[in-house]
């Protein structure tokens, strides 16, 4: 199921222009030195690739608390329902109970932050600003943290979020490159995939947590984790 991060991450980047797409914009690179612009980019990823990695590890620890609960199954199935309900409830629905509000003072502090590394165009800087775009709130992120959760093991709750990560590197460095072909029809039309895209993925984790014996998408209860019991001969 790693590689449905990676595609998810891909396509939900298109989502990621017209929220994370002013910051990569406004990103202090040399814009008169492709090579060092370029590094300067991969550097600004990184950051973010290590925040994604950061949360993937805590989602990862509690899905793992989780898998050692027993419970493996019945938490596919719930966090694969969770990620067609994020999608398919109005977003209007979520906006009425400000879920965000008890952490409202972190993330005004996430954004003071990035607003004075913005002032500085150092290496450490354009990381920081990576790593500070990473654990701004966004759906699509909280839809991967399901996913995460889901693998029940922290290195693979980490490296499933790496490689969402990984999906949203190349539309969010186009934005740097090629933004004046970005326009907002293009960016409207593409949107529309994003949502039938999460709920395949959903679909998927339903699918293996019902252990229906279809490899590789729905393994049977014997071979859907690794074995309680090592065999012995």
């Amino acid at each position: 199921m790693l590689y449905t991060a990676f595609i998810f991450g891909l396509i939900s980047s298109l989502h990621c222009i017209g929220m994370c797409g002013p910051i990569a914009m406004m990103l202090p690179v040399d814009r008169s030195n492709p090579t060092k612009k370029a590094t300067q980019i991969l550097t600004y990823h990184f950051g973010r690739l290590t925040a994604y990695a950061a949360i993937g590890f805590l989602f990862g620890l509690l899905g793992k608390g989780l898998f050692l609960a027993g419970i493996q199954q019945e938490l596919s199935i719930v966090l694969g329902v969770l990620m067609i309900l994020v999608i398919a409830v109005p977003e209007r629905i979520f906006s009425k109970y400000n879920f965000s509000k008890p952490v409202f003072r972190l993330i005004s502090s996430v954004k003071s932050a990035l607003g004075r590394q913005f002032k500085k165009s150092s290496y450490s800087s354009l990381f920081s600003i990576g790593l500070l775009n990473g654990f701004l709130p966004c759906g699509l992120v909280y839809v991967a943290l399901f996913g995460a959760i889901a693998m029940q093991s922290v290195g693979f709750g980490m490296v499933y979020m790496i490689l969402f990560g990984l999906g949203t590197i190349p539309m969010m460095s186009s934005v740097v490159y090629l933004n004046s072909y970005l326009t907002i029809p293009f960016r409207s039309k593409i949107q529309k995939i994003i949502p039938f895209v999460a709920v395949i993925i959903g679909i998927l984790f339903i699918f293996r947590g019902l252990g229906l014996g279809i490899p590789y998408v729905s393994p049977s209860n014997l071979n859907l984790f690794v074995q309680n019991q090592p065999n012995c001969h």
